[in-house]
């Protein structure tokens, strides 16, 4: 459930989420999201092309590349050769770095996708840091529509799902998320992991047999 994963609603898209159940809901709708928050920003938000709105304070190299829609927020920084492919908020004070690509997706402030990551039709809550090489998968090898492993399942209808990190999560180093993967607020994914389903608030996923509840510090 939306409200489950994104405690702090910390994004300019989160009116759009209110209106929905599941995170899935949004991934049709985001490019004309976009579109509709672009056309009312402020003149702190700098228009570069069509349907590309930078805020005057978001730092972006030279090598990256951004297709629209877009929305670069203020305080982000997009790092050398990312690549933005379209239908992509950026929420303030997030890094996108070198190589990185990403389309199709909400990115919650202050995230860190900072070293060759693939982020596809996928949202990620705040404060969510996903470790270098880390892959958010969004087809099936079967390229059927995603289900997400809930119980009972639910039938998406998309055939391109990728992942929703919940608030606070830490994804380690070389991880794959699998199509439909949900993952609570305040989880740690181990490094080189493969994971699919979903994983509950608070947990620490070591292995697809090993998933245990984080000790409050």
């Amino acid at each position: 459930m939306i409200e489950e994963l994104f405690i702090a609603h910390k994004s300019i898209a989160w009116p759009y989420f209110q209106e929905l159940t599941y995170p899935y809901e949004i991934l049709p709708k985001i490019k004309d999201i976009i579109v509709e928050i672009g056309k009312n920003l402020s003149n702190e938000y700098i228009q570069k092309s069509e349907n590309i709105w930078i805020h005057q304070s978001a730092k972006v190299a030279e090598s990256a590349e951004i297709h629209g829609p877009c929305i670069i927020d203020a305080g982000a920084e997009l790092r050398h050769n990312c690549f933005i492919r379209g239908n992509v908020i950026v929420g303030k004070n997030c890094v996108i770095g070198n190589s990185c690509e990403l389309k199709n997706a909400i990115i919650f402030d202050n995230c860190q996708i900072p070293h060759f990551n693939y982020v596809g039709d996928s949202v990620l809550g705040n404060y969510v840091h996903l470790g270098a090489g880390v892959i958010l998968a969004n087809v099936k090898g079967d390229k059927k529509d995603v289900t997400i492993a809930t119980n009972p399942k639910i039938e998406t209808h998309l055939r391109k799902v990728g992942s929703f990190l919940g608030d606070n999560t830490e994804i380690g180093c070389q991880s794959v998320l699998n199509p439909g993967t949900i993952v609570g607020p305040n989880c740690t994914i181990y490094p080189l992991s493969n994971v699919r389903g979903v994983i509950p608030q608070n947990h620490i996923f070591k292995d697809k047999d090993t998933i245990i509840v984080k000790e409050n510090r």
